[in-house]
């Protein structure tokens, strides 16, 4: 990938303190909370510094960092977090761009150990997909850094940090602001619903028609690579060293079969007959009502 923006250009500069004014007019960060970063060359990345307010930042506060973590740019000294930066750009090169912050809703699942929902909004599932929460380590840390690492894979952009808050990247420092805003609102919402009650979720034709859209659009999703079922956050099984992560407030989300064995269904049933196919007809419609309680 070619980078020809460089650790002065003053655009970019804008831009991040631009998106750290909007994080903290969100009350996505307070005090000196949260980090923000952008890679600009090979071996460079513009980042804010530790101990500054996001909301009240200059371009002159930036620092920049190769990616090893060694400042090689600024007057105020960088941020002990950009390691979970890098670790994610070396591992994404398509996250151009990570914005780290405690967006109150989203580390509200994450304080709690909650699995995000899926299965419930087509923009969520369409832009996001499954959310992983990576296991707590002291933030700044090497080991911190690397907790990321078996989730990012197969589309992801958003993380969430246990215990800590979340991170999002993306190609640019708004892109990957956006994927903080979704989350969080989402999670929002989420806390809202579960208040009046069960949540509807998609059903298993609806939810594949968004997942087609989204291969369309051009967008990763772990459901397009590994087997696992469409709403139950077990993408990134293999991810968790210890038990994947139990729901307890959502424990009502339904069970639904993985995207590739759809894509592999026509070829199946091809020479089915009618009656088969009634049959495999019924026995979905039985397990989505049982899912639901019906």
């Amino acid at each position: 990938m070619a980078y020809n923006s460089g650790i002065h250009n003053r655009q970019l500069k804008e831009q991040i303190c631009e998106i750290g004014r909007r994080l903290y007019m969100k009350n996505m960060v307070s005090a000196n909370d949260g980090n923000i970063s952008i890679r600009v060359g090979e071996n460079e990345v513009l980042c804010t510094p530790t101990m500054i307010c996001k909301g009240f930042m200059t371009p002159e506060d930036l620092c920049a960092v190769d990616l090893n973590g060694n400042q090689i740019a600024g007057k105020r000294k960088k941020t002990s977090e950009i390691l979970l930066h890098l670790e994610i750009m070396k591992h994404r090169p398509d996250a151009i761009a990570v914005v780290h912050c405690h967006a109150p809703h989203a580390t509200a699942f994450a304080l709690a150990g909650e699995p995000i929902p899926q299965c419930v909004l087509p923009e969520v599932e369409v832009l996001l997909g499954e959310t992983p929460i990576a296991p707590y380590d002291t933030p700044g840390s090497t080991d911190f850094a690397k907790t990321v690492v078996p989730f990012l894979k197969n589309g992801t952009n958003t993380i969430l940090l246990k215990n800590h808050g979340t991170v999002s990247f993306g190609a640019t420092v708004e892109e990957a602001f956006w994927k903080t805003e979704i989350i969080d609102s989402y999670c929002r919402i989420l806390l809202l619903a579960r208040q009046l009650g069960p949540i509807d979720y998609l059903n298993e034709g609806k939810l594949h028609e968004l997942l087609d859209l989204k291969k369309r659009m051009g967008i990763d999703d772990p459901r397009f690579h590994e087997n696992c079922d469409l709403c139950s956050n077990d993408a990134y099984r293999a991810g968790y060293k210890e038990n994947k992560l139990q729901p307890k407030v959502f424990a009502d989300i339904p069970k639904y079969g993985s995207y590739l064995k759809k894509q592999e269904a026509p070829t199946a049933t091809a020479t089915s007959s009618s009656a088969d196919i009634d049959q495999l007809v019924q026995q979905i419609t039985n397990q989505v009502m049982a899912a639901m309680g019906g």
